[in-house]
């Protein structure tokens, strides 16, 4: 039987902690950047034990910030995944870099680390793996590549928030830069908002810099009852930076990671043991390196040979019955823009082109009830039953 309500892809959790820090943010006076922010850049790099974390208004942001501290720009190439969303490679676009395309590894997602090698040449800048879905990618061969090649290495970050790679929370040890995402899905929120983090003290004040305009001091320190009104603009600039605002409700958010992380990954392992063996669901590998998952996203493929239908279709008849799902994603080459500016084919990438037409992502959050799970476990044993199931 269908739900009588819908049932989001994705919902923040907030909490009555988070309205009153923004109310008395509001109350303050002072909502742009400012000491909240302050506050949660340093609770940030303590939670993850890195010197410098640097709040930024959105994750795209952080890496285009990334790119330009490392001085990427023309000419230079910066390789990447086609299974990601186009703010990957939007922020090379941004420094006037190419973006250069590798495949993927078909069980995990992530970018594969000798298709990455082969992709390089004189020309590569840097790499940019992401941490699809929170499963962290093989640090030491994209540390051990970045190395050979003389690529700066940033790690797209945005899914990976509470993973860890072979006993080390992931952006721990960027190298030399890693970038966060707090969209209203990730795994925690700051409405919008990113974090980058570096143990570069250079990098961590270019990009400190460069999110402000270029200016030599911020806001809090030129309009403060301590601050003084000189400044300089001392580079080329962008206006980056994270607002009291979002930092207020990420300082709340932070404090929940581990509560949140938990039941994210009860829903997941409820979800593995229920489609264990599910016709038409087919689920993702894992390495054989130690790591923890994030768990941002359960995004298993459907089986679209077994089933006689689509995927598109299998997400129509879960809205049938009240479940909501989400797409991540299409492939990069797979979209018109970039088709066309980069003649980018359907078979120059066949792992992530065949994953794109796959790939689903059912709901999963921390303030899902467990008859919310069973929801969604009993419509897609439903939808895989249809008559037409081969």
């Amino acid at each position: 039987m269908s739900r009588s309500t819908f049932l989001p892809f994705s919902r923040p959790s907030l909490g009555e902690e988070e309205i009153r820090e923004v109310t008395e943010v509001l109350r303050s006076g002072w909502i742009t950047t400012g000491p909240r922010t302050a506050a949660f850049e340093k609770a940030f790099a303590a939670r993850l034990g890195v010197p410098y974390a640097l709040g930024v208004n959105s994750a795209t942001a952080g890496l285009h910030l990334s790119l330009v501290a490392l001085g990427v720009g023309p000419g230079d190439e910066v390789v990447t995944t086609p299974m990601t969303f186009a703010a990957t490679v939007n922020a090379i676009l941004f420094t006037g870099a190419t973006p250069v395309l590798a495949d993927i590894d078909p069980a995990t997602l992530n970018l594969d680390p000798g298709a990455a090698e082969r992709a390089c040449t004189p020309r590569t800048k840097a790499i940019v793996p992401v941490h699809f879905a929170g499963l962290p990618v093989d640090l030491d061969a994209f540390r051990d590549l970045a190395k050979r090649t003389g690529a700066a290495l940033v790690e797209d970050c945005a899914h990976a928030l509470g993973a860890s790679y072979k006993g080390e929370p992931v952006g721990q040890n960027p190298a030399p830069l890693g970038v966060f995402s707090f969209h209203p899905t990730k795994n925690i929120t700051t409405g919008e908002g990113g974090m980058v983090v570096t143990g570069d003290e250079d990098l961590g004040e270019r990009v400190s810099v460069l999110r402000q305009h270029g200016m030599s001091k911020g806001a809090w320190n030129r309009y403060a009852e301590a601050g003084t009104p000189q400044y300089e603009v001392i580079m080329l600039g962008f206006k980056d930076n994270m607002l009291d605002l979002q930092a207020a409700i990420g300082l709340h958010q932070l404090d929940k990671l581990d509560r949140f992380q938990g039941r994210r990954e009860e829903i997941a392992a409820r979800y593995d043991e229920a489609f264990r063996g599910q016709r038409g669901i087919l689920p993702l590998g894992s390495p054989s390196y130690e790591h923890v998952h994030g768990r941002h996203l359960y995004c298993p493929l459907v089986d679209v040979d077994a089933l006689g239908f689509d995927r598109d279709t299998f997400m129509a008849r879960l809205k049938e019955r009240n479940i909501g799902t989400a797409l991540h994603y299409k492939a990069v080459h797979l979209h018109r823009y970039y088709r066309e500016r980069f003649g980018w084919a359907r078979e120059d990438f066949p792992q992530a082109a065949r994953v794109s037409d796959r790939l689903v992502s059912l709901p999963l959050f921390p303030d899902m009830t467990d008859r919310d799970v069973e929801d969604v476990v009993e419509a897609v044993r439903e939808v895989c039953a249809a008559p037409e199931a081969r």
